[in-house]
């Protein structure tokens, strides 16, 4: 089992922070992995997992994914990630008062975090979090933020999905593709509505049944079992929940011709992409596909971008990735290699400016 001492020592990053806060018996890490291009930030992840390590694992590993995907669209942040490791998830009095302490603990970093909803919290909590603090990004609509960012997560994927299919098939036209969305929770139910709007053939798979039960009958779409949702023959599988689906083992089970959803950390490991080269599927990096939200909330709320100026952004996610898929065909290396390159490319002027 991986300790803190060991997970910190192998970490590329920059400072993590940590405390344990006794009253909850959560513990709590924020992991800033680059303030290079500007103050850390991600969202905050509250989650029960079967050790703290694992808590940690999971901060500096999706606050690494941030730094790229701030990089790639241009904005000018680092990458950061919070963890809220919980014992259950709270509620009521017990979760606000948790939220109030980790506030107090971010307003302590004096802006070298920001921070938005993830995983189990949401723009509610993000209200709660700024009675206390400043560096906090989609806060609700009625307290002066950006809202919920998982639609416009949503329709960043979605364009990101018709530049795949315009690569990997000759056409964006998504009339009669079929589309698997794995995980139909906020982002994966908005991007379902959108590829029905197009006229996608749609199949849909989530842990909770009714949930996934109830959209498909609203979208005449079908449904797969979760067990099935990796081999199920489709165009394209969009995994929108939990990461890792993509393995040793399941690559050569994939059904998909296409992968292109938002789920962070969707590889197991990185020599999954060279897997998924070699089996003919076409892979949109995730922390590229996925940053509609990061760049919505950032956008909206500092740089003021009106909902024009914001949809053309969100397009600009496809154009993103079929520059990787051409550089990628172009230097026989997988797209993530292509997409890491041009993250480190932005990345490197900074650095060097900084020396």
């Amino acid at each position: 089992m991986a300790s803190f001492e060991s997970l910190i020592a192998s970490w590329d990053g920059e400072q993590v922070v940590t405390a344990y806060d006794e009253p909850s018996g959560t513990w709590i890490f924020i992991c800033m992995h680059s303030t290079v291009l500007g103050p850390a930030a991600g969202g905050t992840r509250m989650k029960v997992y079967d050790t703290p390590a694992d808590g940690l694992a999971d901060g500096l590993r999706l606050s690494a994914g941030m730094t790229s995907k701030f990089a790639v669209t241009d904005l000018d942040f680092g990458g950061g990630k919070a963890v809220l490791a919980v014992p259950e998830i709270p509620q009521g009095d017990d979760r606000r008062r948790l939220l109030l302490r980790y506030a107090d603990m971010i307003g302590s970093l004096k802006g070298a975090f920001y921070t938005a909803p993830d995983m189990n919290t949401s723009a509610n909590d993000m209200d709660v979090i700024a009675e206390r603090c400043s560096y906090v990004f989609s806060r609700s609509e009625a307290n002066g933020g950006s809202g919920n960012p998982g639609p416009f997560t949503a329709r960043g994927v979605y364009h990101g999905i018709r530049a795949s299919c315009a690569h990997a098939f000759g056409s964006n036209d998504l009339a009669g593709r079929s589309v698997l969305v794995q995980g139909v929770g906020s982002v994966g139910a908005a991007l379902a509505e959108l590829l029905a709007a197009d006229g996608a053939s749609l199949l849909l798979s989530d842990v909770d049944d009714q949930r996934v039960r109830d959209l498909a009958d609203r979208l005449g779409a079908t449904v797969v079992a979760p067990d099935e949702a990796v081999t199920a023959k489709c165009d394209v599988y969009a995994p929108c929940a939990m990461g890792a689906t993509l393995n040793a083992n399941t690559i050569p089970r994939l059904g998909a011709r296409i992968v292109a959803g938002s789920a962070n950390n969707q590889l197991a490991e990185e020599a999954d992409a060279q897997r998924l080269l070699e089996a003919g599927v076409l892979y949109a990096p995730d922390y590229v596909i996925n940053g509609g939200g990061a760049l919505y909330a950032a956008v909206r709320e500092i740089r003021g971008w009106d909902d024009e100026q914001i949809e053309q952004a969100l397009a600009g996610i496809g154009g993103a990735l079929s520059r990787i898929y051409e550089r990628a065909e172009a230097e026989g290396v997988t797209t993530l290699a292509a997409a890491d390159a041009l993250a480190v490319a932005r990345l490197r002027p900074s650095r060097s400016a900084a020396r």
